[in-house]
Protein backbone atom coordinates (compact mmCIF):
# COMPACT_ATOMS: atom_id res chain seq x y z
CA UNK A 1 0.00 0.00 0.00
CA UNK A 2 1.23 3.46 -0.86
CA UNK A 3 2.58 5.50 2.05
CA UNK A 4 2.61 9.27 2.46
CA UNK A 5 4.82 11.53 4.54
CA UNK A 6 3.07 13.01 7.56
CA UNK A 7 3.71 16.74 7.32
CA UNK A 8 7.41 17.50 7.60
CA UNK A 9 8.05 14.61 9.98
CA UNK A 10 9.98 11.42 9.27
CA UNK A 11 6.77 9.39 9.55
CA UNK A 12 5.36 7.67 6.47
CA UNK A 13 1.86 6.28 6.92
CA UNK A 14 -0.32 4.06 4.75
CA UNK A 15 -3.06 5.75 2.74
CA UNK A 16 -5.61 3.85 4.81
CA UNK A 17 -5.53 4.03 8.60
CA UNK A 18 -7.11 1.59 11.04
CA UNK A 19 -9.25 3.59 13.46
CA UNK A 20 -9.39 1.94 16.86
CA UNK A 21 -12.55 3.54 18.24
CA UNK A 22 -14.86 0.76 17.06
CA UNK A 23 -12.58 -2.21 17.73
CA UNK A 24 -14.71 -3.20 20.71
CA UNK A 25 -13.57 -4.81 23.94
CA UNK A 26 -13.07 -8.41 22.77
CA UNK A 27 -9.31 -8.71 22.37
CA UNK A 28 -9.54 -11.77 20.12
CA UNK A 29 -11.84 -10.02 17.65
CA UNK A 30 -9.69 -6.89 17.81
CA UNK A 31 -6.59 -8.97 17.09
CA UNK A 32 -8.18 -10.48 13.99
CA UNK A 33 -9.02 -6.99 12.69
CA UNK A 34 -5.58 -5.56 13.41
CA UNK A 35 -3.73 -8.57 11.97
CA UNK A 36 -5.82 -8.40 8.79
CA UNK A 37 -5.17 -4.65 8.44
CA UNK A 38 -1.43 -5.20 8.79
CA UNK A 39 -1.52 -8.05 6.27
CA UNK A 40 -3.22 -5.68 3.80
CA UNK A 41 -0.44 -3.12 4.15
CA UNK A 42 -1.88 -0.74 6.77
CA UNK A 43 0.87 0.48 9.10
CA UNK A 44 -1.00 3.28 10.90
CA UNK A 45 -3.29 2.62 13.90
CA UNK A 46 -5.23 5.46 15.50
CA UNK A 47 -6.68 5.40 19.02
CA UNK A 48 -7.32 7.81 21.91
CA UNK A 49 -7.01 7.63 25.67
CA UNK A 50 -10.76 8.26 26.06
CA UNK A 51 -11.87 5.32 23.88
CA UNK A 52 -13.45 2.84 26.29
CA UNK A 53 -11.80 4.87 29.05
CA UNK A 54 -8.32 3.56 28.36
CA UNK A 55 -9.27 -0.01 27.50
CA UNK A 56 -8.90 0.59 23.77
CA UNK A 57 -5.29 1.64 24.27
CA UNK A 58 -4.69 -1.38 26.48
CA UNK A 59 -6.06 -3.80 23.88
CA UNK A 60 -4.10 -2.25 21.03
CA UNK A 61 -0.95 -2.16 23.13
CA UNK A 62 -1.25 -5.85 23.93
CA UNK A 63 -1.88 -6.83 20.29
CA UNK A 64 0.91 -4.82 18.66
CA UNK A 65 3.53 -5.21 21.38
CA UNK A 66 5.56 -7.77 19.43
CA UNK A 67 5.37 -5.79 16.18
CA UNK A 68 5.65 -2.25 17.55
CA UNK A 69 8.57 -1.26 15.31
CA UNK A 70 6.41 -1.83 12.22
CA UNK A 71 3.48 0.29 13.43
CA UNK A 72 2.94 4.04 13.28
CA UNK A 73 0.90 4.56 16.42
CA UNK A 74 -1.35 7.54 17.01
CA UNK A 75 -3.24 8.40 20.17
CA UNK A 76 -4.95 11.51 21.52
CA UNK A 77 -5.19 13.51 24.73
CA UNK A 78 -7.23 16.32 26.26
CA UNK A 79 -10.21 14.55 27.83
CA UNK A 80 -9.54 14.21 31.55
CA UNK A 81 -11.43 11.06 32.46
CA UNK A 82 -12.19 8.81 35.41
CA UNK A 83 -12.15 5.14 34.43
CA UNK A 84 -14.29 4.08 37.38
CA UNK A 85 -17.07 6.69 37.18
CA UNK A 86 -16.93 7.04 33.37
CA UNK A 87 -16.92 10.82 33.71
CA UNK A 88 -14.67 13.22 31.82
CA UNK A 89 -14.06 16.91 31.22
CA UNK A 90 -11.99 18.88 28.73
CA UNK A 91 -8.47 19.57 29.98
CA UNK A 92 -5.83 20.72 27.46
CA UNK A 93 -3.50 22.00 30.17
CA UNK A 94 0.23 21.39 29.99
CA UNK A 95 0.19 19.66 33.36
CA UNK A 96 -2.48 17.17 32.32
CA UNK A 97 -0.89 16.38 28.94
CA UNK A 98 2.51 15.70 30.53
CA UNK A 99 0.90 13.42 33.13
CA UNK A 100 -1.56 11.65 30.86
CA UNK A 101 1.01 10.75 28.21
CA UNK A 102 2.67 8.51 30.82
CA UNK A 103 -0.61 6.68 31.34
CA UNK A 104 -1.07 6.20 27.59
CA UNK A 105 2.46 4.81 27.32
CA UNK A 106 1.70 2.26 30.04
CA UNK A 107 -1.55 1.17 28.43
CA UNK A 108 0.02 0.97 24.97
CA UNK A 109 3.04 -0.96 26.33
CA UNK A 110 5.48 1.34 24.56
CA UNK A 111 8.05 3.96 25.47
CA UNK A 112 7.18 6.38 22.67
CA UNK A 113 4.20 7.57 20.61
CA UNK A 114 4.70 8.22 16.92
CA UNK A 115 1.98 10.83 16.51
CA UNK A 116 0.21 12.51 19.44
CA UNK A 117 -2.89 14.62 18.92
CA UNK A 118 -4.91 17.07 20.96
CA UNK A 119 -8.39 15.54 20.93
CA UNK A 120 -10.35 18.70 20.10
CA UNK A 121 -9.82 22.29 21.15
CA UNK A 122 -11.40 25.73 21.47
CA UNK A 123 -10.12 29.31 21.33
CA UNK A 124 -10.69 29.53 25.09
CA UNK A 125 -8.01 26.90 25.69
CA UNK A 126 -4.55 27.84 27.02
CA UNK A 127 -3.19 27.14 23.54
CA UNK A 128 0.34 28.36 24.21
CA UNK A 129 0.84 25.99 27.14
CA UNK A 130 -0.78 23.15 25.19
CA UNK A 131 1.79 23.69 22.46
CA UNK A 132 4.57 23.89 25.07
CA UNK A 133 3.57 20.46 26.35
CA UNK A 134 3.70 18.85 22.93
CA UNK A 135 6.98 20.55 22.05
CA UNK A 136 8.52 19.35 25.32
CA UNK A 137 7.39 15.78 24.67
CA UNK A 138 8.83 15.95 21.17
CA UNK A 139 12.13 17.35 22.41
CA UNK A 140 12.31 14.60 25.05
CA UNK A 141 11.75 11.89 22.42
CA UNK A 142 8.50 10.70 23.97
CA UNK A 143 6.59 11.60 20.80
CA UNK A 144 7.91 11.86 17.26
CA UNK A 145 5.34 14.34 15.93
CA UNK A 146 2.11 15.99 17.04
CA UNK A 147 -1.07 17.55 15.72
CA UNK A 148 -4.72 18.12 16.52
CA UNK A 149 -8.02 16.43 15.83
CA UNK A 150 -10.42 19.28 15.11
CA UNK A 151 -13.13 20.52 12.78
CA UNK A 152 -12.86 24.13 14.01
CA UNK A 153 -11.10 26.34 11.41
CA UNK A 154 -10.33 29.06 13.96
CA UNK A 155 -8.57 26.58 16.26
CA UNK A 156 -6.69 24.99 13.38
CA UNK A 157 -5.46 28.41 12.25
CA UNK A 158 -4.08 29.14 15.74
CA UNK A 159 -2.07 25.92 15.78
CA UNK A 160 -0.81 26.48 12.25
CA UNK A 161 0.35 29.96 13.25
CA UNK A 162 1.96 29.13 16.58
CA UNK A 163 3.07 25.49 16.52
CA UNK A 164 4.94 22.90 14.47
CA UNK A 165 2.04 20.49 13.96
CA UNK A 166 2.50 17.93 11.20
CA UNK A 167 -1.13 16.93 10.62
CA UNK A 168 -4.75 17.71 11.40
CA UNK A 169 -7.41 15.03 11.69
CA UNK A 170 -10.78 16.31 10.52
CA UNK A 171 -14.08 15.13 9.17
CA UNK A 172 -13.89 15.15 5.39
CA UNK A 173 -15.91 13.25 2.81
CA UNK A 174 -17.94 13.78 -0.34
CA UNK A 175 -20.93 14.94 1.71
CA UNK A 176 -18.92 17.16 4.03
CA UNK A 177 -16.54 19.25 1.98
CA UNK A 178 -16.24 22.19 4.36
CA UNK A 179 -12.47 21.72 4.71
CA UNK A 180 -12.06 22.62 1.03
CA UNK A 181 -13.36 26.11 1.75
CA UNK A 182 -12.02 26.55 5.26
CA UNK A 183 -8.60 24.97 5.81
CA UNK A 184 -7.14 22.71 3.11
CA UNK A 185 -5.29 25.47 1.26
CA UNK A 186 -3.80 26.79 4.50
CA UNK A 187 -2.61 23.35 5.53
CA UNK A 188 -1.14 22.56 2.13
CA UNK A 189 0.70 25.88 2.09
CA UNK A 190 2.31 25.00 5.44
CA UNK A 191 3.09 21.37 4.53
CA UNK A 192 0.65 20.02 7.12
CA UNK A 193 -1.07 16.75 6.29
CA UNK A 194 -4.77 15.98 6.59
CA UNK A 195 -6.05 12.78 8.17
CA UNK A 196 -9.63 12.37 7.00
CA UNK A 197 -12.00 10.78 9.48
CA UNK A 198 -15.48 9.66 8.55
CA UNK A 199 -14.59 9.33 4.84
CA UNK A 200 -17.65 7.13 4.27
CA UNK A 201 -19.99 9.43 6.22
CA UNK A 202 -21.18 6.82 8.73
CA UNK A 203 -21.44 4.28 5.90
CA UNK A 204 -23.78 6.46 3.83
CA UNK A 205 -21.15 6.55 1.07
CA UNK A 206 -20.41 2.82 1.24
CA UNK A 207 -21.79 -0.07 -0.82
CA UNK A 208 -24.48 -0.33 1.88
CA UNK A 209 -25.47 3.30 1.54
CA UNK A 210 -29.25 2.91 1.47
CA UNK A 211 -29.22 0.73 4.59
CA UNK A 212 -27.01 3.19 6.46
CA UNK A 213 -29.00 6.22 5.30
CA UNK A 214 -32.13 4.62 6.73
CA UNK A 215 -30.30 3.98 10.01
CA UNK A 216 -28.22 7.11 10.45
CA UNK A 217 -29.45 9.63 7.92
CA UNK A 218 -33.21 9.40 8.39
CA UNK A 219 -33.14 12.90 9.91
CA UNK A 220 -30.71 14.18 7.32
CA UNK A 221 -26.97 14.80 7.40
CA UNK A 222 -25.56 18.32 7.61
CA UNK A 223 -27.43 20.28 4.92
CA UNK A 224 -28.72 17.17 3.15
CA UNK A 225 -32.27 16.00 3.75
CA UNK A 226 -33.12 12.31 4.02
CA UNK A 227 -34.65 12.44 0.54
CA UNK A 228 -31.52 14.05 -0.93
CA UNK A 229 -29.32 11.39 0.63
CA UNK A 230 -31.45 8.64 -0.90
CA UNK A 231 -31.33 10.37 -4.27
CA UNK A 232 -27.53 10.57 -4.12
CA UNK A 233 -27.34 6.91 -3.18
CA UNK A 234 -29.57 5.82 -6.05
CA UNK A 235 -27.50 7.73 -8.61
CA UNK A 236 -24.24 6.19 -7.45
Amino acid sequence: MKKSQLGKSDLFISELTLGGMSLGTDINEAKQIIDLAIDKGINHIDTADLYDFGLNEEIIGEIIHDKRENIILTTKVGNHFNKETKDWFWDPSKDYILREVKESLKRLKTDYIDFYMLHGGTLEDPISETIEAFEQLKQDGIIRAYGISSIRPNVIREFVKHSSIDAVMMQYNLLDRRPEEETLELLQRNQISVLARGPLAKGMLSNRSTEQINKKGNKGYLDYSYEELLNISEKH
